[in-house]
């Protein structure tokens, strides 16, 4: 048990320094050049890169070493992003037409929260082969090309992922593109740029001193992380498929076993 704790400590602590480097990748890489003597063109994004796949590892080390832990947590944020999300629109509903008042920032609040849910349930969804999906045409295909499609399908996923992180990369194979999620929460961290309508409380600017609207890159901070994890949800569904733990990453079956369970209920 003490190694274990052990092991999340440190876990936490590498996951506090890969966001800290993801922030200050610039500062680090013109430290790095000047050590080094020369300056490489990619070196902030690869550093960039590194951080996110040290928090996704981090993740990954934690999930090995308490399971449910993990699983039992992302169920309970989808349910309270959800939860939160139905609280919040009610309440504005009833304070609008009945009060004739609401708060401001619960449009903002709540496409925050749906931003949030659709990253986390997008990763649990593949960890758990909930996603629908058609696979009709790769079945006509013999068991082994079978397995390669839906390799290469998860792959895809891995694929995908990466472009939306940064699509820097892509320029190595001549593909003039830049920008993604790292540069776009980058971007923000640097800048400081508030929310358009979510506010601090009083309390909470007098004690530390904040600014008054909530900085974007703190609530933009999952949409790189949740790619990050959603690319490695998706190597995992390959590396699975391969082992013949798992046949596909998607549930195209699901509604058939549905009706095949069911075909007699309205017999009985």
């Amino acid at each position: 048990m003490t190694s274990k704790f052990s092991t999340i400590i440190a876990a936490l602590v590498l996951a506090f320094l890969a966001i800290y480097l993801a922030a200050e990748a610039r500062t680090v890489a013109g430290a790095i050049s000047d050590i080094l003597g020369f300056k490489w063109k990619h070196m902030e994004l690869v550093l960039r890169i590194l951080a996110l796949a040290s928090l996704v590892m981090t993740i990954h080390v934690i999930e090995l070493q308490w399971p449910e832990v993990i699983a039992h947590f992302e169920e309970i944020v989808l349910a309270l992003l959800l939860a939160l999300m139905t609280l919040v629109s009610f309440t504005q509903v009833v304070a609008r037409y009945g009060f004739n008042t609401g708060w401001g920032g619960a449009l903002e609040f709540t496409r925050l929260l749906f931003a949030w849910m659709i990253l986390f349930g997008m990763n649990y969804g593949v960890k758990i082969g909930s996603h629908l999906g058609v696979d009709a045409g790769i079945r006509l295909f013999p068991p082994k090309i079978f397995r390669i499609l839906a390799v290469f399908g998860a792959l895809c996923g891995v694929l995908y992922a990466c472009i939306l992180i940064s699509a820097d990369w892509l320029q190595i194979f001549g593909i003039h593109t830049r920008g993604g999620a790292i540069a776009y929460w980058t971007l923000n961290f640097r800048t400081g740029i508030g929310l358009d309508d979510l506010r601090y409380p009083d309390i909470i600017q007098h004690l530390f001193g904040t600014k008054e609207r909530v900085q974007r890159w703190i609530v933009y901070l999952v949409l790189p992380t949740g790619l990050a994890f959603f690319a490695f949800r998706c190597l995992q569904a390959a590396i699975a498929i391969i082992k013949g733990e798992r046949e596909m990453m998607i549930a195209a079956h699901e509604a058939e076993d549905l009706v095949a369970e069911n075909k007699d209920a309205l017999k009985d």
